[in-house]
């Protein structure tokens, strides 16, 4: 119950700060608009989307009335019914994008691009889905084809996300990445999908050495003992995905809308943004095992 407290007080102080913002921006076409009250505060919506990510449940219906109705009365004494809190959600959406923005980690001189698929619906349904047309693409990644978007994003060796980017699933992998260049500095590493003349000069330009593994096909290229053991370091990006998707449920093929999707998505990297222990690498390990073993003479 701490850990709810300290969620909540986290979200409740970051919304009065914003709020005057959010207000000033609303679109009201010359007319007076209408701030109508709910039974739950948009800080106390906000935290149940969160939380619904945080303790693993993987259906907020089963979430909301197993969990918060029978558990937490005390702590929100006016929860409405299910139907109605759903269609609350999409009015946190900005505000989630807002919190997502504030908790993204900082930039340390060495990060890893890279993107993963988040389907909407399965294989099998892909002609007769209709949420998402429109807005989602067939795509094709390691696993094989999907349905749905791609999530690009860049972390930096704390696993700690600098950014996302969501896409349909067709777009290309390198296009993206010039969206994360300015918060970038120092070295920034990514699979072989990224390889791309004008993507190296473009980050050249400011000041970011870009490092790929290169293609069977191509010229190797001479490489530092540090960027090598870095490129090695796949499982750090592969532990991001697996705490993304199956900790945080940020995929899923049960959405009925898109502004939902959107918030389930929200709240799932800010959940991940609150876990007190991410993956991370050791750049100190990593210098020492970049470094060739020392020759002791007989």
């Amino acid at each position: 119950m701490d850990d709810l407290t300290e969620t909540y007080c986290l979200i409740d102080d970051f919304y009065k700060a914003i709020e005057p913002q959010l207000n000033a921006r609303l679109l009201t076409d010359g007319k007076r608009h209408r701030s109508r009250k709910c039974s739950l505060s948009l800080p106390e919506l906000m935290t149940l989307v969160v939380l619904f990510h945080q303790i693993r449940y993987r259906q907020f219906k089963s979430f909301y009335l197993n969990h918060v109705c029978q558990h937490l009365r005390a702590e929100f004494s006016q929860l409405p019914t299910y139907q109605r809190c759903v269609e609350l959600l999409p009015r946190c959406a900005i505000a989630l994008a807002a919190l997502f923005e504030a908790l993204t980690g900082k930039c340390s001189g060495v990060s890893i691009a890279d993107s993963t698929p988040i389907a909407v619906c399965e294989n099998l349904r892909i002609s007769s889905h209709r949420v998402f047309q429109g807005m989602a693409a067939r795509g094709k990644s390691s696993t094989g084809w999907f349905f749905g978007f791609k999530l690009h994003r860049v972390i930096n060796h704390l696993g700690e996300l600098l950014g996302v980017k969501l896409t349909p699933g067709n777009v290309d992998d390198r296009k993206p990445l010039c969206h994360f260049a300015e918060r970038l500095f120092g070295k920034l590493y990514a699979d072989k999908g990224y390889i791309a003349k004008w993507l190296t000069a473009f980050l050249k330009d400011l000041g970011i050495d870009f490092v790929t593994k290169v293609k069977k096909n191509r010229k190797p290229v001479a490489l530092t003992p540090f960027d090598e053991a870095m490129l090695r370091q796949r499982s750090l990006v592969e532990t991001v995905i697996d705490e993304l998707k199956n900790l945080c449920q940020i995929e899923h093929t049960r959405h009925r809308s898109p502004i939902n999707f959107t918030v389930n998505l929200l709240a799932g990297l800010i959940a991940y943004c609150l876990m007190p222990n991410k993956p991370r690498l050791s750049l100190q390990d990593i210098r020492r095992l970049s470094k060739p073993p020392k020759l002791i003479p007989n």
